[in-house]
């Protein structure tokens, strides 16, 4: 399997244009580790962790995995940014304007700067505030999402105002959504719920057998899961709203992972559109290494 090089692997320095994307709690340091072992650049979801749980889940991932970190601006804990800059190759940032002296205090630890966006100004922001790297976020994406767009216009868009790397995200999960957004302009794919259905995720099983299960269509943007964390809406499966509406005091935005005691149905359960792609709970490795031979393929 032959692969092109892009600016991505060449600053980022691993093999394919592939990240994970960072999904909290769900991004284990097994998974990172998988994603860094097939080619890819693993995730750490920083959110929730302080400096010392960070370091430790850092160095359970290996040290010689190529893993980035990622921390959701509401919750940032300065502390363990500057554990992430020091000892990662890549530290980004979401859901909160481009800020360049947190930026600056990246690049002072040692690491790449990337910032996900959902529109083009916003991407001009990161651009403005010294970020190395642009995720740029389609309204396919599971999770939470910051635009309104979807992917394949915006990414064109941004493409057009910036000449920074970039990473497409939203709704891929297979070898020719990958080929796509590389012929399109993008440095490298972003993986996301596609990565949920894996072994290393810390998901419960519930779960990823609804992901599993659930058609293309069965996802909507809401703000059901909003407790802690107002007016920033998500991406879920459709159950899981209708579901919640009969267990209110369940609205918590964490997702149900394997020690989860509650009522799964009602959870937040995060999705993109590419859920219709996943038919099985697989390695992570095997899976990055399926798809991007389907994507070298066409390309």
């Amino acid at each position: 399997m032959t692969f092109p090089d892009t600016r991505f692997t060449a600053l980022v320095g691993c093999r394919l244009p592939i990240q994970q994307a960072g999904m909290g709690a769900v991004s284990t340091p097994a998974l990172a580790a998988a994603v860094a072992r097939a080619g890819g650049l693993g995730m750490i979801g920083a959110a929730g962790l302080d400096a010392r749980q960070l370091a430790s889940a850092m160095a359970a991932a290996g040290p010689d995995a190529r893993i980035g970190v990622n921390f959701l601006v509401p919750f940032l804990d300065l502390a363990a940014v500057d554990v992430a800059a020091a000892h990662s190759a890549l530290v980004e940032c979401f859901y909160g304007d481009p800020d360049s002296p947190l930026v600056a205090r990246v690049h002072d630890g040692g690491a790449l700067a990337a910032w996900q966006v959902g529109s083009r100004d916003e991407a001009l922001a990161a651009e403005a505030a010294g970020c190395d790297v642009v995720v740029v976020q389609g309204v396919e994406a599971g999770g939470h999402i910051r635009g309104t767009s979807p992917l394949a216009p915006l990414l064109v868009s941004v493409r057009a105002a910036t000449a920074l790397p970039l990473v497409a995200a939203g709704g891929i999960a297979t070898g020719r959504a990958i080929a796509a957004v590389i012929e399109a302009g993008a440095d490298a794919a972003r993986i996301g719920t596609r990565l949920v259905a894996t072994v290393e995720a810390d998901v419960h099983p519930a779960y990823a057998d609804k992901l599993v299960q659930a058609p293309a269509a069965d996802t909507v943007v809401t703000e059901a899961f909003s407790m802690g964390w107002p007016a920033a809406p998500h991406r879920v499966l459709r159950s899981c709203v209708a579901a919640s509406e009969t267990a209110p005091s369940n609205r918590s935005p964490l997702p149900p992972t394997r020690s989860f005691m509650g009522n799964v149905d009602a959870a937040a359960l995060y999705a993109g559109t590419s859920v219709g792609d996943i038919h099985a709970v697989e390695p992570a490795e095997a899976v990055i290494r399926r798809l991007v031979a389907d994507a070298a393929d066409l390309l």
